[in-house]
This record gives structure tokens, sequence and C-alpha cells, in this order.
């Protein structure tokens, strides 16, 4: 026995950590989906494809649902939810730091260069013990919003299932899931003063990234904090005000979003949520399907670019789509290195940026092109539905129960790489080969 465990030892050892990752995840899927379909799990009868997609939502922490959480799945369903959440959304951060440095696998210059940028770090000897870290904020940031959470929730469902709701959403809030066990979501909260301040702050948390958590209480000013961090910060503080402030300007007089609500208070309460929810929160406190176009287009933008690296939030990454208006700006300003804050953005980064970017542009417009090919609707509905699901953020204009099995399989996929693809991409990104041979530089005319 202890020679097949040394043989399979080696043998998951040649294998490259982000192949084992996406294994990993793809595991944990059918677990949770096995899980959903015992007995024990549902009320109504369920399907394979019915739990599949439940448990690969729940496990890229998208969000998207084709069964009511709280009415069709017991209490056993709901736990096995709110654990492949819990996982999932730590996947990231924790299972990459165990499976390339903790658990034997050989991490190598490669796995310590994507480690190093992803957790901003020198080397990887201190890894075990960032991952206890990140484990503390985690349960300290969750238990705190359920409790808070539940000064709302226990007055009106009782002890048990008021605590088990607030601890339930406080999970799914961390983890920029989405997931609620109410059949109308949040929307019967939509003027409640604790959930509207408790749940945006969990995920704009759980969606800023550990690494610029570390650097704000462990670094005493801006000045000593990373690039990383003041990107990331300086990007999160433009985005915020721009997504709420165009939601209610938008969405003002619609009389079935913020139009309902007599006060400007109440307009101002709803736009503050719907706004920074949308940054791969996936809760919603109003009818996303009576958006208007350009509202929704506006979501579209907001949930590709998503939230920062090392956290539980999805899309292209808030650094990302900030390098991304750098070089922009810099190539308009005829500027040969790229800067930031007093630091230089080295040209291997640009060239990441521009990878991640055009091949998430690729799969979503892939996405797109199959689900409008094989499906009936609104080509606004179907492009939102792709965004949302590969920006693992949940929000839905009502397109998700019209999926056919081959729609779901589209939708499972791209939340699937939505979630791992980044890691995967950005650990092979980080690779370096020199080339052996230097050709001649030639002259491509572009634009």
């Amino acid at each position: 026995m202890s020679s097949l465990t040394r043989r399979l030892s080696r043998a998951v050892a040649t294998l490259s950590p982000p192949l084992v990752l996406a294994a990993l995840y793809a595991v944990l899927i059918l677990i949770g989906a096995l899980l959903l379909l015992l007995p024990l799990a549902h009320r109504v009868p369920i399907t394979f494809s019915d739990a599949i997609f439940t448990s690969t939502s729940a496990v890229t922490v998208t969000g998207l649902v084709v069964l009511d959480t709280g009415a069709d799945l017991t209490f056993f369903g709901q736990l096995v939810v709110a654990v492949l959440v819990q996982m999932g959304g730590l996947g990231l951060m924790t299972f990459a730091v165990l499976i390339l440095g903790a658990l034997g696998l050989p991490v190598g210059i490669t796995g310590q260069i994507y480690l190093r940028d992803d957790l901003n770090q020198t080397s990887v000897n201190q890894l075990s013990r960032l991952v206890v870290t990140i484990l503390k904020v985690v349960l300290f940031c969750e238990l705190t919003g359920a409790l808070l959470l539940g000064l709302s929730f226990v007055p009106r469902f009782g002890f048990w299932q008021g605590a088990w709701e607030a601890l339930f959403h406080a999970i799914s809030a961390f983890n920029n899931a989405g997931f609620s066990t109410f059949p109308q979501g949040l929307v019967p909260y939509a003027t409640d003063p604790l959930v509207n301040l408790v749940i945006p702050a969990l995920f704009i948390v759980g969606g800023i990234g550990y690494v610029v958590l570390h650097d704000i209480f462990t670094k005493p000013s801006w000045r000593a904090w990373s690039l990383h961090t003041k990107i990331m910060l300086t990007g999160t503080a433009v985005l915020i005000p721009w997504s709420v402030g165009l939601f209610a300007l938008l969405e003002w007089h619609n009389p079935e979003t913020l139009g309902q609500f007599d006060s400007a208070a109440a307009r101002l309460t709803v736009s503050w949520f719907q706004g920074v929810t949308t940054r791969t929160a996936g809760f919603n406190t109003t009818d996303i399907g009576a958006l208007h176009d350009s509202t929704a287009l506006m979501f579209i933008s907001l949930m590709l670019i998503g939230g920062g690296p090392a956290s539980t939030a999805g899309g292209i990454k808030v650094t990302t789509f900030v390098v991304m208006i750098f070089a922009t700006v810099a190539f308009f300003r005829r500027q040969q290195q790229l800067h930031a804050f007093g630091r230089s953005i080295g040209l291997d980064q640009v060239l990441k940026v521009m990878a991640l970017t055009a091949i998430s542009t690729i799969l979503v417009f892939a996405g797109i092109f199959l689900l409008a090919a094989t499906h009936d609707g609104h080509f606004l509905d179907v492009s939102f539905e792709v965004a949302s699901a590969f920006g693992t953020v949940g929000l839905s204009r009502g397109y998700t129960a019209e999926l056919s099995g081959f729609g779901r399989l589209v939708i499972i996929v791209i939340m699937f790489l939505g979630r791992v693809g980044p890691l995967t991409l950005g650990f092979f990104l980080a690779t370096r080969s020199l080339p052996r041979v230097r050709y001649p530089e030639g002259r491509i005319y572009l634009g």
C-alpha cells in the first residue's frame, strides 16, 4: 500500500500545479453534486443537471441558481452549499498555497514567481503561516457579520432559524457568492440599514484581497504599502462611486426599480447596495430584469472587471483593468516605460494583462455565441448571463431558468474557467523562457 501511495505521489508531482488545482476543483464540484442528490438534501425531486449546476455555482462562488436554495433544499442541502461556497471562496487563496507550498508538490522558480506576485511574498517559506492568518481573517469577518445580521434576522425568523440565515448569508457575502435562502433574495431588505451595511462590508472586504488587508493592518502608512495595494485601493475608490452614482442616475425614475421608493434616502440606499454588488457579489435588492438596457450594459462591464487578486472575487480583476488603463495612457503619451505611484510596471506584467484580457474576452464572446445560437431570448439577457458566469457574480435577468441542458453546460464551463482560469493562466504566464535565436525586428502597421 505504501508503494502504491509513493507511486501515486510521484505521478501527481509530475503534473503541473495548475492542473492539479483545476482537478481538485472538478472533484469538489462532483462531490458536492453527489451530496445534493442525496434524499436528505432536497425537498423536491432534482436531476443531476440541477445538482451539478448548483454545485458548480457554489464552488465557483457564482450564485446563479436553478433551484430555490431555501425552499427546494433541506437544512443539510443548504449546509452543503455553504460548505462548498466556503471552500470555493478560499480556494484561490489557500488551495494554491497548500498545493504549491505546504503539501509537498514541487514549487520551483515558476511557482515562487506566481506566489510572490499573487500573495506579495518574497519567498515561499512563510506560506503555511500565511494560510493560517488568512483563515483567521475569514473566521473573524464571517462570525462578526453573522452576529450583526442576526440582529435583523433573528427577530423575524426566531433564534435558530434566524441564526442559520445570518450565518449562511455572512458566508455567502464574504465569499462573494450571492447565494440566498430567501425566495426574493434580499429584495425584502432593500432599505434595511443592517443588511445594507453588513452585506456590502463583507463582500467588499472579501473581494479586495488578503494582500491589501495585510498591508493595511501591518504597515503604518500609504507610503509603506505595496504598489499592488495602492492600485487596488485606487481602482476600488474610483469604481464604487462610479457604479453607485451611475446606477442612481440611470434608474432614479424607473418605476420598477428605484422609482418605486418615495424618499431619496431609500433610492440612494438601494443604489449603494446594487452599485457595489455587481463587483462579483451577486446579491440584489431590486429586480435585475427590470433594469434599463443602459444599466444592464454598465453592470456587464463591472462584472467583467470584478474584484481583487488573491480574493474571493472573480472577473479579470481590478488591478488588471487599472494596468490596462495605465498602459493605454502611456501609449498616447508616447512613454516607453509604464509607472505608477513611484514604481515601474514591467513589460512582462503588461503582456500578462493583455493575455488575461484577450483570453477573457474570447471566452465571453464564445459563450455568448453558443447561447445565442442555441437559445431564443433577448441578446442582452444572454450577454448578461455569460458575463455574470465569467465574473462569478450570480446576477441574472431571469435567463438562468430558460437554459437548456446544453446551455447549462456552457454556463458551467464558463463559471469553472472564470474561477480557475486566471490562476492557471497566471501560473503559465509567470514562466519565463529566453529565446535561443534573436530575429531582426520587423514592422507591423497597426490601427
